[in-house]
């Protein structure tokens, strides 16, 4: 299951630091390779749900076209996994066949060296009712709200919910209901952002419709 910890999730800003550093050697060596999502997923030692959902999260916020609709169908796929309590689940192969280049993937990996590096030095085990198993319906219901989010079309739709997401995962894989927590009032933001956004929307809309009749 998804709330079950990370094997050593301590060492992974020294894995993506170092993943980084080969990275940028073969860049200036002219050997800029292109960056699959698979590949991504390999550095971290093993696939799992906090994984994956980190992974699609974070791409989900690159301004590549279609990205975020991509990610989106995956992390859909991801909840339908939680919520029958698989506890396997595994990149599907046209997903991890996406690949960055070279800038993406150097700004990819830096952005989760950061993110690893903050996670190891402020998130600890607590709150460990809100990683019960039985949450795993919550959680599910959580992540396809998100995502829902992240296919509407708004201006910078995509932020908070991957953050919500990326909170939620690493709540999972270093056992922190704090994190969990973050990840629920980042999400209320970002519902509440979608929900303002779309009321102005309608209300021009109206405005419009009145002028012209």
């Amino acid at each position: 299951m998804a709330m079950q910890p990370s094997p050593e999730p301590s060492t992974l800003a020294a894995t993506f630091r170092a993943a980084l550093q080969h990275y940028r050697s073969r860049c200036a060596h002219g050997d800029g390779p292109r960056l699959s999502l698979a590949e991504l997923v390999r550095l971290h030692g093993h696939s799992s749900a906090h994984v994956l959902l980190i992974v699609m999260a974070a791409l989900s916020m690159v301004p590549m076209a279609g990205a975020g609709n991509v990610m989106g169908f995956g992390m859909l796929a991801m909840a339908w996994a939680l919520w029958r309590g698989h506890d396997d689940i595994h990149l599907p192969r046209r997903i991890g066949e996406m690949a960055l280049g070279r800038r993406w993937a150097d700004r990819v990996l830096d952005a989760l060296v950061w993110l690893y590096g903050m996670a190891e030095r402020w998130l600890r085990p607590r709150w460990h009712y809100l990683l019960h198993r039985a949450t795993r319906y919550w959680w599910s219901a959580w992540i396809v709200a998100m995502t829902g989010i992240i296919f509407l079309p708004l201006p910078l739709g995509n932020v908070l919910p991957s953050l919500s997401l990326m909170l939620l995962a690493l709540g999972w894989m270093f056992r922190d209901g704090v994190a969990l927590v973050a990840a629920m009032l980042t999400g209320a933001t970002a519902m509440a952002y979608t929900a303002l956004f779309w009321g102005v929307v309608v209300q021009a809309m109206g405005s419009v419709y009145r002028w012209l009749a």
